[in-house]
C-alpha cells in the first residue's frame, strides 16, 4: 500500500522480519557535530529484492548510503540515533572493511576506480577483503560475461570511457561477493543509451545472483522500472514508500519525479498536501 509518513519516518518495507536484510530503524545523522542531515529516517530492504531510494539534490540519499556502509567517519559524519542492521549484525559501529566483510559493498557516487591501476587489478582489489580467495580467477570471468567490453581493456581504468568505468565499478562490486550492493547514481554523467545497458545489468545481478540492491537515483523512472519498492526522500526524512507500481503510478510522484511537467515541486510546499486523505 502506498503510504506517507509525515509526522514519523518508520517506512513499511517487507511484511516479515526474515523477508528483510537491511533495516535502518529511525536513524539520525549529524556532521560536524551540529549538522543534522538525516531525521529519523527508517527504510527497508527485502532479501533478494533491489529498493530505489528516490530525491532531489541534497535530500540526504548518499548520507544514508555512507550511514549503512561505515563510511561517515571520513566525512566528520557520524549516526547519533537510531540502529542499522543487516541480517543479525549492527553495522552502526562497525568500520567499513568489517562491513564489506559482513556482505555490504557500496559503489559510490562518480565511480570512484583506481584510475593508475588497470581493469584487472581493479577487479582484484574489489576481492581484498574476502576470506576466500581461491575462486578469484573464476568471479574475474564471471563479471567479464556480464561486461564483455571490460575483458577487451587491457590499460589504465583512468582512460575508461565513463560507462566502461561505471561498469568497473559494478564490477569491482561483484568481487567481493556481496549479499547487498548499495549503488549511488549509477546512471550519473551516462548517454541514455549506456543507462538502460547498466540498469539491464543491475537487474540481471539482482535475478540471476540473487543480490539484494539498494539502489539511490535521481533518474526515477529508470529505478522505478527495475525496483520492487520505493522510498522517496525529502530533507533527510522518508515522505513516501509504496511499490514501484504504486510510485509509478501516483499522480504527484509522476508530476514531480517522472517528468510530468513544470519544475519539480517539494511535496512539503505543495498547498494541498495534508488534505489528500489518500497518503495517510
Amino acid at each position: 500500500m502506498l503510504k506517507l509518513d509525515e509526522d514519523s519516518d518508520r517506512a513499511a518495507g517487507p511484511d516479515k522480519a526474515s523477508d528483510t536484510v537491511l533495516s535502518v530503524d529511525n536513524i539520525e545523522v549529524v556532521y560536524n557535530d551540529y549538522v543534522l542531515v538525516l531525521r529519523g529516517l527508517s527504510l527497508q530492504v527485502a532479501k533478494g529484492s533491489i529498493t530505489a531510494l528516490l530525491g532531489a539534490n541534497g535530500a540526504g540519499k548518499s548520507t544514508t548510503l555512507k550511514a549503512i556502509s561505515g563510511l561517515l567517519k571520513s566525512e566528520d559524519g557520524e549516526v547519533t540515533r537510531g540502529s542499522i542492521s543487516f541480517e543479525d549484525k549492527k553495522l552502526q559501529h562497525m568500520d567499513p572493511e568489517n562491513i564489506v566483510r559482513s556482505g555490504v559493498f557500496q559503489v559510490m557516487e562518480g565511480r570512484r576506480i583506481v584510475q593508475d591501476m588497470t581493469v584487472l587489478e581493479n577487479l582484484k582489489l574489489g576481492a581484498f577483503t574476502r576470506k576466500d580467495r581461491s575462486n578469484v580467477a573464476d568471479d574475474i570471468e564471471l563479471v567479464y560475461s556480464y561486461f564483455p567490453r571490460l575483458k577487451e581493456r587491457h590499460g589504465l581504468a583512468g582512460y575508461l570511457s565513463g560507462g566502461e568505468q561505471q561498469m568497473l565499478a559494478i564490477g569491482r562490486a561483484m568481487m567481493a561477493r556481496p549479499k547487498l550492493i548499495l549503488m549511488d547514481e549509477p546512471s550519473m554523467g551516462l548517454s541514455p543509451l549506456l543507462v538502460k545497458e547498466v540498469f539491464t545489468i543491475i537487474k540481471r545481478l539482482n535475478k540471476e545472483l540473487g543480490v539484494s540492491i539498494l539502489l539511490v537515483e535521481q533518474n526515477a523512472a529508470m529505478a522505478l522500472q527495475v525496483a520492487q519498492h520505493g522510498y522517496i526522500m525529502e530533507n533527510g526524512k522518508i515522505v513516501l514508500d509504496g511499490t514501484a507500481d504504486e510510485l509509478r503510478e501516483n499522480e504527484d510522484i509522476k508530476e514531480f519525479y517522472l517528468g510530468g511537467g513544470g519544475e519539480r515541486k517539494s511535496f512539503k510546499n505543495l498547498r494541498s498536501f495534508k488534505r489528500r486523505k489518500r497518503w495517510l
